[in-house]
């Protein structure tokens, strides 16, 4: 929104009257998208300090091995901070250097040198948030198809990994980086839909929406990015969400319709015997959906397409 000084005739207002009651910003409209957001995140410098200074005195020392699990607070989760200069590259890797030694902190500052690298790409090529990097992919063969764009935005994809990944996005504006990738991979792989559309939906959701990281990390899932990841390297869904996930401990909080399923069917519900999944209150294309497209399928299709 433009400061009021921008708009015309606009001054800063007097005697405590909210910018709101004056009219110089426009109220937001109901329902309130946001509005679990303060739930997880203090904006502003003392919230990214704050948030600093526990992880690394906490999760900072196990990161290399914690990162990758969603169900725990294993990340740092200053990305938004660091988006908004709520709190410094330079500040955040000081800060750790001076917490710990080993092989956690070694890890995450590697993570702080890559979204320096996405920076350095797009001041470079600043075409990287719409076109590939690489000009080979111009003539890839997308099948855009709008229901399955949207049944991925909605975390109705029948893959719980992602669709617990898109439901965190949605309640809380981030998703665990793992999951951002799982979900990546299934959206321009399994499903054929142009990375484009997937950037622009973390665009507009991710509370750590920033555009040189946004780019360069949908670059690298499509495998059109200049360091990206090899085309036949394709996600598996189902075996992401039971190594990561082994307990289902990050499934069951956010996709809360599969919670009573064993978790040896909870990240692959089809497989699960039909007494199993009514013991467990789960009904198959009515609650849950089915896969989208089929793991073996979507794998075939890929490497079909990208081959």
């Amino acid at each position: 929104l433009p400061a009021p000084a921008a708009i015309p005739g606009a001054e800063p207002p007097a005697g405590g009257e909210s910018l709101e009651s004056l009219g110089l910003y426009p109220v937001p409209g109901e329902p309130d998208w946001a509005a679990g957001f303060s739930e997880f995140w203090q904006p502003g410098e003392a919230g990214a300090q704050a948030r600093l200074a526990r992880f690394a005195a906490g999760a900072l020392k196990a990161y290399d091995a914690a990162r990758n699990t969603p169900g725990i607070e294993g990340s740092s989760g200053l990305s938004p901070h660091l988006r908004f200069g709520e709190v410094s590259p330079r500040q955040a890797w000081h800060a750790a250097r001076a917490a710990a030694k080993g092989s956690g902190v070694e890890t995450w500052l590697k993570e702080i040198l890559w979204r320096e690298f996405a920076y350095h790409l797009l001041w470079h090529r600043p075409e990287m948030p719409q076109r590939n990097l690489r000009a080979e992919f111009d003539a890839f063969p997308w099948h855009p198809d709008a229901t399955l764009l949207r049944a991925w935005q909605q975390g109705r994809t029948g893959y719980p990994i992602v669709d617990a990944g898109m439901r965190q996005l949605w309640q809380t504006g981030w998703m665990h980086n793992r999951v951002r990738m799982v979900a990546g991979s299934l959206l321009v792989k399994h499903l054929l839909q142009p990375w484009q559309d997937g950037a622009a939906w973390f665009w507009d959701t991710l509370v750590d929406a920033d555009l040189a990281s946004n780019s360069a990390s949908w670059q690298w899932v499509a495998g059109c990015g200049t360091d990206a990841a090899p085309y036949f390297r394709v996600f598996n869904p189902v075996l992401q969400g039971e190594k990561f996930d082994p307990e289902g401990a990050y499934v069951r909080r956010w996709v809360p319709e599969l919670a009573k399923l064993p978790k040896a069917f909870l990240h692959k519900p089809w497989e699960a015997p039909a007494g199993i999944l009514a013991a467990a209150g789960v009904a198959l294309g009515r609650a849950y959906p089915r896969p989208v497209v089929g793991p073996a399928e979507g794998r075939a299709r890929a490497l079909a397409a990208f081959g």
